[in-house]
């Protein structure tokens, strides 16, 4: 049976602007774009959703998430749950990519997998990294190439903890090693094969990257470091690097409010790169939601800082209202990151062809409602679908 959706009278973002448009989803892809669909089509079952004027932008791809949790620095009882469907369509995110962050030993990548084949049949789609913190890596074949060439979900490796005290100190020759797995596994899967890097504020920062770029052959594409706004010094850094072809990803998570004084803030990191002419195709922006973070508070004692997915959204409507583009603003969080990881255009566009995700902004450019697969997961602020164990 067919399922069939019409949204109609939208100002249509695909991420670039494309002006008052109607748009057909069938089966959960977008078979038409054009103005008045509604007196061409005839469909039985057909649902109408009428957008009234307001911006429709692709679904969001978020490149980075604790799927299965996150945390535990503080012990045990800090890790946090695995994340619900819901958390994650209220976010105005329809695809997203699965890291196991920094416990390795009680966290497992076959559990990431699980998980993620859990949240595509409850209605998004969903996909992991292999791999973890500390190297050697953690894998399911056990190894990292053979992941990305067997496993569907598996688009890469990460995230891989460097210039931070969690980190297990990996040697430049190990990180070659670890890059090229990605970039020969890619290839022979038809993937992207990149590798995350976790990104501390350690005095290295992002040297070891740089001297390989300098020393090997390995592409620049396959580079992506994350949480570069998390001080100054690492975000200058990370210009270079987007400047010799690598990608750079920022944190929504991390802002001064949840616990990083010396960071930039995700929207002013945005601004800045746009307004200093940084080709905004190496630039994404992901949450890191549902990991945690333990803050020692004056006395001694720790606070637990959960990051939340719906920070991305915060800070592409707070980026926009600081000028930058709606297009642009847009574009690090959906046709970037589809891009870098091999997804699109199937992923992070609206145009004939794509998968039918998108949301729909009110005028405030709050997030009204969210489409993934053709199916409306929230409606008007509401969650309409829930997870299979959400009450």
């Amino acid at each position: 049976m067919h399922k069939s959706l019409l949204v109609r009278n939208a100002e249509l973002y695909a991420p670039a602007y494309q002006g008052m448009q109607d748009i057909l989803i069938v089966n959960g892809q977008i078979v038409a774009i054009g103005k008045k669909l509604a007196a061409q089509v005839s469909l039985p079952g057909l649902k109408t959703l009428d957008a009234a004027g307001r911006k429709i932008i692709p679904g969001y791809v978020d490149q980075h998430v604790h799927i299965i949790g996150g945390g535990g620095e503080s012990g045990p009882y800090s890790r946090t749950p695995e994340v619900m469907l819901s958390d994650i369509t209220s976010a105005g995110v329809t695809t997203v990519v699965g890291v196991l962050g920094t416990d390795g030993t009680g966290r497992h990548p076959e559990s990431l997998l699980a998980k993620a084949r859990g949240l595509e049949a409850e209605g998004i789609s969903a996909y992991i990294l292999t791999g973890s913190y500390e190297v050697p890596l953690r894998t399911i074949t056990g190894d990292a190439r053979r992941d990305i060439i067997l496993i569907d979900k598996v688009l890469g490796i990460g995230e891989i903890a460097l210039s931070d005290h969690r980190s297990s100190e990996p040697t430049k020759e190990e990180l070659k090693r670890i890059l090229t797995q990605a970039r020969v596994g890619g290839m022979l899967a038809g993937k992207s094969g990149v590798v995350q890097f976790h990104m501390g504020v350690g005095r290295k920062g992002l040297q070891q990257l740089f001297e390989i770029l300098d020393e090997s052959e390995i592409p620049a594409g396959h580079f992506i470091p994350t949480h570069v706004n998390r001080s100054m010094p690492l975000f200058e850094e990370a210009k270079l690097l987007a400047q010799r072809g690598g990608y750079i990803d920022i944190t929504s998570g991390i802002r001064a409010s949840d616990g990083f004084p010396d960071c930039v803030k995700p929207s002013e990191a945005i601004r800045i790169l746009w307004q200093e002419g940084i080709d905004m195709q190496q630039v994404t922006m992901s949450s890191d939601g549902n990991g945690c973070m333990s803050v020692r508070l004056p006395d001694g004692s720790t606070r637990q800082l959960v990051t939340k997915l719906a920070s991305l959204h915060e800070e592409v409507r707070d980026a926009v209202q600081a000028g930058v583009p709606l297009a642009v603003a847009a574009g690090v969080c959906t046709a970037n990151p589809a891009r870098v990881n091999g997804l699109y255009p199937r992923k992070g566009c609206l145009e004939q062809g794509c998968d039918g995700d998108m949301l729909i902004l009110d005028d405030d450019l709050n997030i009204d409602s969210v489409i993934a697969g053709g199916e409306i997961m929230v409606a008007v602020g509401k969650v309409l679908v829930k997870g299979t164990f959400e009450v």
